[in-house]
């Protein structure tokens, strides 16, 4: 307990450290996958712009990244994190990695919550003479504003684990300090005081999260 006392300090820091990881690969990752996940609604049989060469281009395009476990697609993203950001290892690469991987899961769930919306909606819209970019600006876009908040949420929290693995590539947060101060020095009292902290943080977001897409579902 004098150990993780005297680490205190240090905790506080990897706290701070992962909240920046998870916010900035969150907005990168947040805006691709937005932008992926509209191609992939828009472009589908019976939508606004359908073409079914995109949407397959980007079905598996998605289908091929999406299912790759963290760990491996880290390091075989390294060399695209030297090109992007300069360097394979440490925050930037490991923000650049988390990003583009949270990308193609974040697609999966814009597509689907876009779904949702009800056709009735998006045909009075185009009835009421609505061009293709306002009806997913005005229309699609708000309407499944709730659903998309709690995806968004979701992946808050998937994030939180993907940057736990950062320390593999010199990375750092939470889950570097449980590893190198608790597991390698065999301190289980560190270790448990870095879940502590990560559950309280996950409870926090997801408890704001569910706050704010009651709120907009109930308007």
């Amino acid at each position: 307990m004098e150990r993780l006392l005297d680490l205190l300090p240090d905790l506080g820091e990897a706290t701070v450290e992962t909240l920046y990881i998870v916010v900035i690969s969150l907005f990168f990752g947040g805006i691709g996958g937005l932008v992926i996940g509209l191609g992939l609604y828009t472009t589908r049989a019976g939508s606004l712009f359908e073409n079914r060469v995109a949407f397959t281009l980007l079905n598996i395009l998605v289908n091929v990244f999406r299912p790759i476990p963290f760990i491996i697609f880290i390091a075989a993203v390294q060399p695209l994190a030297r090109l992007a950001v300069g360097t394979g290892i440490g925050n930037s690469a490991l923000i650049f990695a988390i990003s583009l991987g949270a990308a193609f899961g974040i697609s999966r769930i814009v597509e689907q919550n876009l779904l949702t919306v009800s056709p009735g909606v998006i045909e009075a819209a185009r009835a009421a003479g609505a061009g293709p970019f306002r009806i997913i600006r005005t229309v699609i876009l708000p309407e499944a504003l709730g659903p998309l908040i709690l995806g968004y949420t979701f992946v808050f929290v998937a994030i939180v684990d993907m940057s736990a693995v950062g320390g593999y590539i010199g990375g750092g947060g939470i889950g570097n300090f449980a590893i190198q101060y608790g597991y390698r020095q065999f301190n289980p009292a560190v270790t448990w005081a870095a879940v502590l902290v990560i559950i309280l943080l996950v409870q926090l977001v997801q408890f704001s999260g569910n706050a704010l897409a009651r709120r907009i579902l109930r308007r």
